[in-house]
């Protein structure tokens, strides 16, 4: 079996300390030769800089493809046209479009922007409208928390492949199970899109414990009892981390799945050491 394609996901850093965190992981990760990196982008406008800083030096210091996450949370449609085009002039050829959460995050009430894009349906047609960029888009094999219901999330993501998007990125899973039904489910409705799944290796189970809650991801029992107990042991964590996603990762790949993202949050030892399980080297 050939070495799956990966790609990464990064976040801008708020500090000094979290800037040498991010290139460090971004040196330590390169040489894999992923397919993209995604950067994240918040709710307010200094984060948004701070992405707009990542993409500029992935672009001028590394041989990386940066893809920008824009979201059209809290934002009239001119600031975010005028983002794209910033990112379009730069190079930047493909973007993450989403609706993104609310400043208080995700648990506050969505309001679209009277003069923005009301979700990442419409988002997408802005930005196709544009420039001819390649959209990915989000995916929830579990359903989105506030999706009126599963039939109602997968209509949303057929308005965003509709409007011109082809590639999807899911949100992250431990239930191979539910991504491969929620696969099914995306052929059967007649939905053509490229399903991009997620992985997060664990770096600290009670942090996931809170990511998991605010999307809605289920944590499998087998996965607690894997992580009980390591709270003060922080080796024996990361070995049986880097198990449990190799694992994952190998048995989506019994199933046809050849490309894969990783949420780094921007640390590389644990996405290097799966990556590395998984065949892929790079050049290293």
């Amino acid at each position: 079996m050939s070495p799956p394609r990966v790609s990464f996901e990064f976040f801008p850093p708020k500090s000094l300390e979290a800037e040498r965190s991010l290139w460090n992981t971004v040196d330590r990760l390169a040489p894999l030769q992923p397919e993209f990196v995604s950067v994240t982008y918040g709710a307010d406008g200094s984060t948004r800089e701070r992405t707009h800083q990542v993409i500029q030096k992935l672009l001028n210091k590394t041989a990386l493809l940066p893809v920008p996450h824009l979201t059209c949370v809290g934002a009239p449609r001119d600031e975010i046209d005028a983002i794209a085009d910033s990112y379009w002039n730069m190079g930047v050829r493909q973007i993450v479009a989403l609706r993104g959460d609310p400043e208080g995050g995700s648990d506050a009430g969505y309001s679209p922007h009277p003069d923005g894009y009301a979700y990442a349906s419409d988002l997408v047609e802005g930005l196709m409208k544009l420039h001819p960029f390649e959209l990915f888009v989000a995916a929830y094999p579990e359903t989105h928390p506030q999706a009126l219901s599963s039939d109602a999330d997968l209509d949303n993501l057929r308005r965003k492949i509709d409007k011109g998007s082809r590639r999807a990125i899911t949100q992250f899973f431990f239930d191979n199970d539910i991504f491969l039904r929620f696969r099914d489910q995306v052929a059967k409705a007649g939905i053509e899109v490229d399903i991009i799944p997620g992985v997060l290796p664990v770096t600290n189970y009670k942090s996931l414990l809170r990511f998991a809650s605010a999307c809605g991801t289920n944590i499998p029992s087998s996965l607690a009892r894997l992580f009980e107990g390591l709270d003060e042991d922080p080796v024996t964590r990361q070995l049986i981390a880097a198990h449990v996603s190799v694992d994952q990762a190998e048995a989506l790949g019994r199933e046809g799945v050849e490309d894969f993202h990783f949420y780094t949050l921007n640390r590389a030892d644990l996405s290097f050491a799966v990556c590395h399980a998984l065949g892929v080297r790079g050049s290293q």
